[in-house]
This record gives C-alpha cells, structure tokens and sequence, in this order.
C-alpha cells in the first residue's frame, strides 16, 4: 500500500513539473481546443444542410471576423468607457464628503485588497502578453483551432485508444458533458448577462453602460460568490460615480437579471450538468491555481465536475 502510495506521489510530482516546464505549449494548445470545442456547435448544426468543410470555413470565417470587429471596435469603447469612468470616480471622491465611506475603506483595509487585485490583474495580463506576444502565435492557435476542427474525432478517437475499451465511452460522454458543456455554458451566462445588462443601462440612462455590462458579466463568472458580487460591485460603483438614485436603479435592475439568470435561464442550459460542491469547488480552485497558476484556475471547474460526474454514475447505477 505504502508504495502504490509513493508511485502515485512520484506520477503526481512528475505530472506537475512536465505542467510547468511545457506551460506555454499547453496554454496554445487548451485555448485551440476550447475554442474548437465551442465552434463545433454552430458547425455541427450547420452541417446538417451543408458539407462540413463549408460549415468550419463559414463559421470560422465569422467567428474570427466577429472577434476582430469586436476587439476593433467594442474593446476600444471599452477602454474609453473605462478611462471616462476612472476619472468621474475620483472626481466624486474628491469634490465629495466622503469620510463615511474613507472609514469604511480602512475598516476592511481597502490598500491590501487593491494591491492583491492589482497581482491578479497583473498575472492575467502577464498570461495575456506571453500566450500573445506575438501575431505568429494567434495564427498558431487560429490555425490549430482549425484544424481541430477538421480532424478533430480522429484525435479525439486516438487519445481514446489510451484508455481501457470498457471506459472509453463513459469517459468521451463524461468530457462532452462536464467539460466541454461548461464552457459552453459559462460564455452563454456571460453574453446573456453583459448584453441584457448594457440595454437595460442604456434605457436606465446609466452612463458607461457598456463598461459597467461587461464588469457585470466578468465577475459574475466567479464561482459561488459571483452572482451576488457582480450586483454589489456594479451598483457601488454607481453610487460612487453618478449618484445614490443611479445605484439604486442599477442595483434593482442587476438584481432582476441575475435572478432571471439563475432561474430561468442558468437552469435551462445547465439541466444535463452536475451540480458541484461549493467546498470542492474552491478547493479545485486552489489546487488549480497552485498547480498550473492561471491556466489552473481555468480548468480547474471543469475538470471537478468531470470527476464528480465519474465517481457518481457508479452510485446512480447501484442504486
């Protein structure tokens, strides 16, 4: 027992350290594959009426156009958005009464908490800069995205061969429920919420709508907590910036579509999927991070629910 146990930690260790001395290759390659996983639904539906390589050329081709034009011109009105916001924010702290709200700060050490968002945004930003330091590398991983795509069963069948017959299937459904399905999920919760956000603060006459939707949309990607701290960061921070009847509005309205969300449509796309944990949620979280930092913390979700979904078919079926 004691040296199956020593094997597993010896795999373990060297797993780890194959993790990080390849760490660039797999980002490239898990960022391909996601995005592979997420196109073959408009293609395999598009496939129905069309050959399939005219469906990946078409979809790709509006995929990719889609990103750049979004990157042109949404993520430049983004950041204008973000600068004009930046500096309302600290003109109201300035021109403002604020000692309420300076003691607040202090209270829950307000210094500690920005500099530890400003590590995190930092490490992002840093995983940013070295998957795409380069243009060489995003037609890298454009063109792996593709040819996954196009030959994507007959990799999927040949990493398949590694496993045992009597598993295989079990495994390829576990990875397209829990795996793939999450992801495809969590960008359907975000584009629902961003986008229905950005209207309603656009009817609301809420400025820096567009902004403020996609802060809305971002953290609600957090597990657990992310629901509710969207709606209490956004509405804070129009308070802070424009007013206490703009946060108002905002926080009644952000409530409203984090509930229609959670309620009707979070349910409704998440019907075939495990519900996970909150205890082994963070913990996967941590252990994510620690292991693989950010890339890690992107995995980490799914693969949990992959393993909870294997060990709890077995129970289902005795039962």
């Amino acid at each position: 027992m004691l040296l199956r146990f020593l094997l597993l930690f010896a795999c373990g260790w060297v797993v780890v350290q194959l993790i990080d001395y390849f760490y660039s290759v797999i980002t490239i390659f898990t960022i391909s594959a996601t995005l592979a996983a997420l196109l073959n639904y408009p293609v395999q539906r598009l496939s129905r009426y069309i050959p399939r390589g005219f469906s990946i050329a078409i979809v790709c081709i509006t995929a990719f156009g889609l990103f750049i034009a979004l990157i042109g011109v949404v993520g430049a009105e983004v950041i204008n958005q973000g600068q004009g916001f930046v500096t309302s924010l600290l003109n109201f702290l300035q021109d403002s009464d604020v000692n309420p709200i300076e003691k607040f700060l202090d209270s829950i050490n307000i210094e500690r908490i920005i500099q530890t968002l400003q590590t995190g945004l930092l490490t992002g930003l840093g995983l940013v800069q070295g998957t795409f330091s380069n243009f060489l590398t995003l037609i890298f991983i454009v063109v792996i995205c593709v040819y996954m795509l196009i030959d994507g069963s007959k990799i999927w069948s040949a990493c398949l061969k590694i496993l045992p017959v009597e598993i295989r299937d079990r495994f390829s459904v576990t990875v397209q429920k829990s795996f793939i399905g999450f992801f495809r999920v969590q960008f359907l919760l975000v584009l629902f919420l961003s986008t229905s956000g950005f209207i309603v603060f656009s009817i609301l006459g809420i400025q820096y709508a567009l902004f403020l939707s996609i802060i809305l949309g971002v953290i609600d990607l957090i597990p657990g907590i992310g629901g509710t701290l969207c709606v209490i960061v956004v509405s804070l921070l129009v308070f802070l910036s424009q007013g206490a009847w703009m946060g108002v509005k905002v926080l009644i309205a952000a409530t409203i579509l984090q509930q229609a969300q959670d309620n009707i449509i979070s349910p409704k796309l998440m019907k075939d999927n495990l519900n996970i944990n909150p205890v082994f949620l963070f913990f996967s979280l941590f252990v994510g991070e620690r292991i693989a930092g950010i890339l890690g913390v992107f995995l980490a979700i799914p693969i949990a629910g992959m393993l909870v979904s294997w060990l709890s078919e077995p129970l289902e079926e005795d039962n």
